[in-house]
């Protein structure tokens, strides 16, 4: 019998052709003449230098570096910058980031209610954004779109992009696809946004954001800048998030243990989905370094084996 976790899946792009709806996310808006420079004092990415119509990924972090929430940031006019999030945190994020207004001219406001969000996959991502870069975006009427990392399947990548369109609007062409799918795609891209279980858990790095653009060294100060900017050049990064075949379900914020050290866990589950096929779970996992290379279980240091996969892209060498 084929093991699961080896059997080719580029197969499963077959079924990665789309549209899904995102009722897991949220959008914030910040509006007013100091909306860009206002966030690029928050978060780990520089939106003061970003062009309208473009998009970033970013994070916001505590004091200590750690994140309390990420974002793909999309600037929509000279004084409008939109931050798509995970809603279960959406509330919590706002409030503390309007504490940090004072007399920046900007209003913070939750427009979850203003947009509709639709996450696209395969042919149909690759015609709202035919280049296809990560990050690259296309606008038409009101209606914006951002490429993602795509979802690498064996061999073989499937474009996925975020779709933001007025309530009254027509979504893009494509067959209706569920969440799971959707989750699962997100999954085989190594690329995901902080939900609530992950709340304060890691330094961006540790979500491998400084290699998939999410973390822009070069830019001011941030809330935990200082620890994020120690991590990556003074070499103490010591927690990476790798993707993995698991043979039973997991969920986000689960612990996981290995062997070479069993009363304490070593690493976290970031999100987890099942394959299409039902065979087993696909999942991202953030933990240390050592641990990997000693082998991860789920529950206990006795439970089921984590199978470590390739991950999509190249990480970003610690300086």
């Amino acid at each position: 019998m084929t093991n699961p976790s080896t059997a080719p899946i580029d197969h499963f792009a077959a079924q990665l052709q789309g549209l899904a709806a995102l009722p897991h996310l949220g959008v914030i808006q910040a509006q007013g003449e100091d909306a860009a420079n206002f966030l690029h004092n928050q978060l780990s990415n520089d939106v003061l230098l970003l062009p309208v119509g473009q998009a970033r990924l970013a994070a916001f972090c505590s004091a200590k570096g750690r994140m309390q929430a990420s974002f793909v940031v999309i600037k929509t006019a000279p004084d409008t910058v939109l931050l798509v999030m995970s809603l279960d945190l959406l509330a919590q994020t706002l409030k503390r980031l309007s504490m940090f207004v004072l007399r920046a001219k900007v209003k913070m406001s939750d427009a979850t209610g203003q947009w509709q969000l639709r996450g696209l996959l395969g042919e149909s991502a690759r015609a709202v954004v035919p280049q296809g870069s990560p990050w690259q975006t296309a606008s038409a009427d009101v209606a914006h779109a951002v490429a993602l990392y795509p979802a690498v399947l064996g061999d073989t990548p499937v474009p996925r992009a975020l779709w933001l369109g007025a309530p009254s609007q027509t979504p893009p062409a494509g067959a209706e696809l569920s969440t799971d799918l959707w989750d699962w795609a997100e999954v085989m891209s190594g690329v995901t946004l902080v939900t609530q279980p992950l709340f304060e858990a890691f330094v961006p790095q540790m979500l491998n954001y400084e290699s998939v653009g999410g973390v822009n060294f070069k830019k001011g100060c941030y809330p935990g800048q200082e620890v994020v900017a120690r991590s990556q050049f003074r070499g103490t990064l010591k927690r990476r998030m790798a993707r993995v075949f698991s043979p039973v379900a997991l969920r986000a914020g689960q612990d996981v243990f290995t062997p070479a050290d069993p009363e304490q866990p070593c690493a976290t589950v970031v999100l987890s989905s099942a394959r299409p096929d039902g065979q087993g779970f696909d999942a991202l996992v953030s933990g240390t370094l050592e641990s990997q290379q000693s082998g991860w279980r789920v529950e206990s240091a006795q439970g089921q084996t984590l199978e470590l996969l390739p991950l999509p892209y190249a990480l970003l060498a610690d300086v």
